[in-house]
């Protein structure tokens, strides 16, 4: 590959020296890229011949109407834990941004305790509702209750694992949103209250848009993870969802293995879709923003375009100077 070289003399420009570039070689990079494809087709091969996977159970069980059952209802704990988790951290990340200190107080406390204890634990201490409190009042406080609920009636495990989940996934959105609108230059809100806009509008229009870009990528990381903690609800004890029907199926046929192939496939397919849309929604709140990779390598059409462009420059000035001649 070849580039121009440019240079100028005192008296006008010489014609382009053409230079040769030399690709730098990386001989023990290629030996260790050798050697990784080849442990990596070894295990693949190994894997594929031996027994104790059971690849005709994981065929079979992996399609089972038990299983995509499972798979669908862990789906659901996600999305909704998901949803109410963004929506009470984005409430608690702007209590934590107030200037009311018991505002500000109360979302440190929500954040400090849910937290600093494990997700496990708070989904038994959920499991154990409705023996900590056997009915759900409803009326004002201090007052003689206006109903009451059995809590058992009330609330299903499943809504139970909902509302565990959520409330532990709130404290770790509520951080995520509170940097993405730290994230936003203060200038910005002055900016805004000058053109005449409100506080809403501010938020919707131009807050939010831009921290979007700092909030999105620790949100998907925060989804995947979801996906994969609500394997825990059997703590509450919920024991519909996917991990927990897997290692029934499996105490039944003895075969726990295939079961666990099965689990795992599924788990992937659900994160390589969330992934893949992680991907375009960063991407959709990346426009307008230009980033050059310093590490890209160096091609001969860049070079082209970039000596185009500095001729495109210099030609103004050239006929200027000649003019003036």
């Amino acid at each position: 590959m070849t580039v121009s070289d440019s240079r100028t003399t005192g008296t006008g420009s010489a014609p382009p020296v053409p230079l040769k570039v030399v690709k730098l070689r990386h001989p023990w990079r290629n030996v260790f890229a050798v050697i990784i494809v080849l442990l990596l087709i070894a295990f693949v091969v190994d894997a594929a011949t031996r027994p104790a996977y059971d690849w005709p159970a994981v065929g079979k069980y992996v399609f089972d109407r038990r299983i995509t059952m499972a798979a669908l209802i862990t789906l659901q704990l996600t999305v909704y834990s998901m949803i109410g988790a963004i929506v009470l951290g984005v409430v608690l990340a702007i209590m934590r941004l107030s200037p009311n200190p018991v505002l500000k107080a109360i979302a440190w406390g929500f954040v400090w305790l849910f937290r600093g204890t494990p997700v496990y634990v708070q989904l038994v201490f959920w499991g154990l509702l409705a023996t900590i409190y056997p009915t759900l009042d409803i009326g004002l406080p201090f007052l003689p209750p206006i109903t009451q609920l059995p809590t058992d009636a009330a609330l299903n495990t499943f809504w139970i694992a909902v509302i565990g989940l959520a409330l532990n996934e709130a404290a770790y959105m509520s951080e995520i949103v509170r940097a993405g609108l730290l994230s936003v230059d203060r200038g910005q809100e002055e900016a805004s209250t000058a053109l005449g806009m409100s506080w809403a509008q501010t938020m919707r229009r131009v807050i939010l848009p831009q921290s979007m870009r700092i909030i999105i990528p620790p949100t998907g990381n925060e989804v995947i993870s979801m996906l994969k903690t609500t394997s825990l609800v059997t703590a509450v004890p919920f024991t519909q969802e996917l991990y927990t029907r897997s290692r029934d199926i499996s105490s039944e046929t003895f075969n726990p293995i295939p079961l666990l192939i099965v689990a795992s496939l599924w788990y992937l397919l659900f994160t390589s879709i969330l992934m893949v849309g992680q991907y375009f929604l960063e991407k959709r709140f990346a426009r307008g923003l230009t980033r050059i990779d310093a590490g890209a390598p160096v091609t001969t059409e860049a070079i082209q375009v970039q000596e185009a462009e500095a001729r495109a420059k210099q030609s103004p000035a050239d006929g200027e100077s000649g003019e003036r001649r």
